[in-house]
């Protein structure tokens, strides 16, 4: 599923220039859940930020599906990203405008998908959300929010799904019972995850943990 190839990353330039990734190498199967665990500043975000395509890396290579996703063009790797992977952020990234129906149909209608609406709906419900499908992002709590952010994260049944410290805006206990369905869904579908999280119980929860250390696999 993803296979990364001396992946370097830095930041900055002169006395500001910071070494991120150092020629990192990995490897992670199609169905695997995959927790990348460090302390702040190790390289975990930015490394899931490349994977997912949404920065760029300095060398080395990045595979996904048997497709280097560092030599597309942008519109070729948003057309990929939108097709292979779903992203859950730390800040639910939900469209203000939209209700919560209509961020989780959005990526549907982006891919024309003549389906979008019965999968939209059938998301909303098994994210317990059917009552307020027709809320707007702030007339919705921070729990409710991030299972928007799933369901739109997983509507388009991507291979791939990213999720960058997904409870980390949320309480302990809205956090457990987020995180619990996440996994449920992604085991019901057979998703393939890649975790980023500074909680070891949850990393605990994925079938590999892989930590970082100054930018370094260790």
């Amino acid at each position: 599923m993803i296979n990364l190839v001396n992946v370097r990353k830095s930041y900055g330039n002169g006395p500001a220039h910071v070494e991120v990734l150092k020629g990192i190498n990995l490897e992670i199967n199609s169905g695997e859940t995959v927790a990348l665990v460090g302390k702040s500043g190790s390289g975990k975000s930015t490394l899931l930020s490349l994977m997912a395509g949404l920065d760029h890396v300095d060398s080395g290579e990045i595979w996904i599906q048997n497709k280097c996703i560092n030599k597309l063009s942008e519109k070729e790797l948003t057309l990929f990203r939108a097709k292979n992977m779903g992203i859950v952020f730390q800040q639910f990234h939900l469209v203000s405008t939209l209700s919560a129906f209509e961020n989780v149909i959005l990526p549907l209608n982006i891919l024309k998908d003549t389906g979008a609406s019965e999968i939209a709906k059938k998301l909303i419900d098994q994210v317990g959300l059917t009552p307020r499908s027709h809320h707007l992002p702030s007339e919705l709590s921070g729990g409710e929010s991030q299972r928007v952010a799933i369901a739109r994260a997983l509507s388009t049944r991507p291979g791939l799904l990213f999720a960058d410290e997904p409870s980390g805006n949320l309480d302990e206990e809205t956090g457990a019972r987020v995180m619990d369905l996440l996994f449920k869904m992604v085991n019901e579908t057979g998703t393939t995850l890649v975790l980023v999280t500074h909680d070891l119980d949850l990393a605990k929860r994925c079938s590999r943990v892989i930590h970082l250390e100054h930018g370094s696999l260790v």
